[in-house]
């Protein structure tokens, strides 16, 4: 996709109150596939000891089912920007839609295990093209003055969309009596969890209609009169609508489209790109998706009972949209630097305690009271440090460190280094567990403290810096 940076504006022109309801709406409709991101990405939580009882297989296999999704992912989030740019944003949100509306249904009954797996890859590559599309569309119909706050709507959907889907999951498991393998109307619990899906990507698909193309495309392919219209809805009447759309026509003139050549200096990447590669990897390799993935049977395996399970699994969840949201407020404030320093410190205690509490494991499979509780504590401890730094820090600074020629082609690469980060972590954990669930819980503390001395070393602070200043 084009770049999804706007024209300069002049300074003070906003979006006449009268239309920035409608903007606001526009923006949500946007925002349906971050929360459809969230809400797919994990669900799975729900049905991880299900499938392996379901399917008889071992941690190895369950891993692969768990963590194919992320193949797909990878893939739609490299074709979406191409194919928004031939065919249009809406059109790809409305592909997105048909897709993980196939997804819930083809995982909710499907015949074996490969074919599970076929749905969880379809399903990926949606939440690929959601993760891709959706900030690109809010950047190019946000007026100048809320552009900011408007593009957060898409981080506060993927962290609402995870909440919602462990609060499902565990209404649905009490429906069956606490049983994950419990049958309602025919289906066994986890299905309905993987089914119900269903319902928020068709309203997503039906909110696409409602909503107008992206005034950006609508010039790319020469459709002026309409392009004005839009803007005339989300810009406000008072705007001189033949002067918005030269300026937009000469943003995108001016525009380098950076390529994967632009990226490499004598010795490989340009350091620069090295430095978004590494925050990338230290995001995903302190175990972030693990909580997000496996907390339900994580917590079955040391003794807790699945309703309790689940219900921590939707506690974590609340405390990853509450860290969130303190990011969204403090990132501008204090810097990138020292909330992800306060993040990185976090982490590493938090993680640190869950590795000593699991340490004491009965041979029954059970933690003691005062461990447990302090599993507990130390889990939603180290979701809210992760929240309030690194799961939003990361993507500001992806966003702005770059220098402007090289942008879209190292954002592409950092987030391409994300995706395989958060495969291997995926994949690995269930046999990481199994082998020693508390020295598992050691390796993702050592990943939090060495994030630290690479942010002081390598990571310059790009709060107050305008996009041009960096280099």
């Amino acid at each position: 996709m084009t770049s999804t940076a706007q024209p300069m504006v002049p300074e003070g022109r906003k979006a006449h109150p009268d239309h920035l309801g409608h903007v606001i709406f526009i923006t949500a409709a946007a925002a349906m596939g971050g929360f459809l991101f969230g809400y797919d990405s994990s669900v799975i939580n729900g049905a991880v000891e299900a499938i392996r009882s379901r399917y008889d297989v071992g941690s190895a296999v369950l891993a692969q089912v768990i963590a194919i999704a992320l193949i797909g992912c990878a893939i739609g989030a490299a074709t979406a920007g191409r194919v928004a740019d031939r065919i249009g944003r809406i059109r790809v949100m409305q592909i997105a839609a048909v897709l993980f509306t196939v997804s819930a249904v083809g995982s909710a009954v499907p015949f074996a295990l490969w074919d599970l797996a076929l749905w969880r890859v379809i399903g990926g590559f949606a939440i690929g093209m959601a993760s891709v599309i959706g900030p690109a569309y809010i950047a190019e119909v946000s007026p100048s003055a809320y552009r900011g706050r408007l593009g957060s709507f898409q981080q506060a959907a993927i962290v609402v969309g995870i909440a919602i889907s462990q609060l499902v999951n565990w209404g649905i498991l009490n429906l069956a009596d606490g049983k994950q393998r419990g049958t309602i109307a025919g289906l066994e619990a986890w299905q309905w969890m993987l089914g119900v899906m269903v319902v928020p990507a068709v309203l997503y698909g039906l909110l696409s209609f409602a909503i107008p193309e992206s005034p950006r495309y609508l010039i790319s392919v020469g459709k002026i009169s309409r392009a004005k219209e839009v803007l005339s809805e989300v810009e406000g009447h008072s705007v001189n609508l033949d002067t918005r759309v030269v300026e937009i026509q000469d943003a995108m003139r001016r525009e380098h489209k950076s390529t994967f050549k632009d990226l490499l200096g004598k010795a490989g990447f340009l350091p620069i790109v090295w430095v978004g590669i590494g925050l990338s990897v230290f995001q995903q390799l302190v175990g972030i998706n693990v909580a997000f993935y496996y907390s339900s049977a994580l917590w079955q395996s040391v003794g807790i009972d699945p309703s309790s399970s689940f219900f921590y699994s939707f506690t974590t969840s609340i405390i990853n949209i509450i860290g969130t949201v303190i990011a969204m407020i403090f990132v501008d404030r204090i810097g990138r630097r020292p909330l992800a320093l306060i993040g990185s410190a976090g982490m590493a205690v938090a993680l640190g305690l869950e590795a000593w509490a699991f340490s004491a494991k009965t041979a029954a499979g059970t933690l003691p009271t005062t461990e447990g509780t302090i599993a507990l504590i130390a889990a939603h401890v180290f979701v809210l440090f992760f929240a309030l730094s690194w799961g939003v820090v990361v993507w500001v600074f992806l966003g702005e460190m770059f220098p402007n020629k090289i942008r879209a082609a190292a954002l592409g690469v950092a987030a391409s280094a994300q995706w395989i980060a958060n495969w291997a972590i995926t994949a690995s954990f269930p046999s990481l567990s199994d082998w020693n669930l508390s020295g598992t819980y050691v390796i993702y503390m050592i990943f939090a403290l060495l994030s630290i001395p690479f942010v002081l070393r390598y990571v310059k602070e790009t709060k107050g810096k305008a996009l041009e200043e960096m280099g």
